[in-house]
């Protein structure tokens, strides 16, 4: 029988999907059939990217189109890649990675525009639990094995430049215009305009005027 219209719910709350508590940051399921989905489909991305040739630049540029929906003009990446989503990480206008780079974007990934990332730089957004009893495998009803983990979006600025084996981990902000120094493990925000270095990342000094330097005038440069 129907239910009477003044007992019928005005706003019915969709249930959550472990994909919602993975982009929110809290606990979910890794083994969830849909992630593991998407976790495929953005590895045969990376795997045939890395097979292409450079010179193939058409081709290179179709996959990351697939794989990296949320880029912006003339951003591009050297090659090899590797993407866990590539769906949650958005490059700005002008961005470029050298070799080696890794993107976990279990959470989001935001690159501002005219990032510079040296080789073999890693963003990593996941968070395991700290102690053994909450983050081993475990076993669901049915046999299968899982785990929980969790992340925190990584957030780096414009205009920034990573030198080369440099990790952010999960929750940090580098703000527009620093540099971060060759081997450095960037574990909390740096405030803009900043040269840090170090395990952990701490901040040295300021960028300042000091550090200008002066252009060559070779190249003819465009007025715009």
């Amino acid at each position: 029988m129907p239910q009477p219209s003044h007992l019928t719910p005005l706003h019915v709350t969709p249930q959550r999907t472990e994909l919602d508590y993975m982009l929110a940051g809290e606990l979910y399921n890794a083994a969830d059939p849909d992630l593991v989905s998407r976790r495929a489909r953005a590895h045969r991305l990376c795997e045939a990217f890395n097979r292409t040739p450079e010179d193939n630049a058409e081709t290179r540029q179709a996959i990351l189109d697939k794989l990296l929906p949320h880029r912006g003009e003339g951003a591009d990446v050297a090659g090899p890649i590797n993407f866990d989503y590539g769906e949650f990480t958005t490059f700005g206008r002008g961005v470029y990675a050298n070799f080696n780079l890794i993107v976990l974007d279990v959470c989001p990934v935001t690159v501002g525009d005219n990032v510079m990332l040296g080789p073999n730089v890693s963003l990593v957004t996941p968070i395991h639990p700290m102690r053994w009893q909450e983050r081993n495998v475990r076993t669901a009803a049915d046999g299968s094995g899982f785990d929980y983990e969790y992340a925190a979006p990584i957030t780096i600025e414009a205009n920034c430049w990573l030198a080369t084996n440099v990790t952010v981990t999960g929750g940090v902000t580098i703000g527009e215009g620093s540099v971060i120094g060759a081997g450095s493990v960037v574990t909390h925000d740096i405030p803009a305009n900043s040269f840090a270095a170090g395990i952990p990342c701490k901040v040295i000094r300021e960028i300042s005027e000091a550090d200008r330097m002066t252009l060559p005038t070779r190249v003819p440069e465009s007025n715009s």
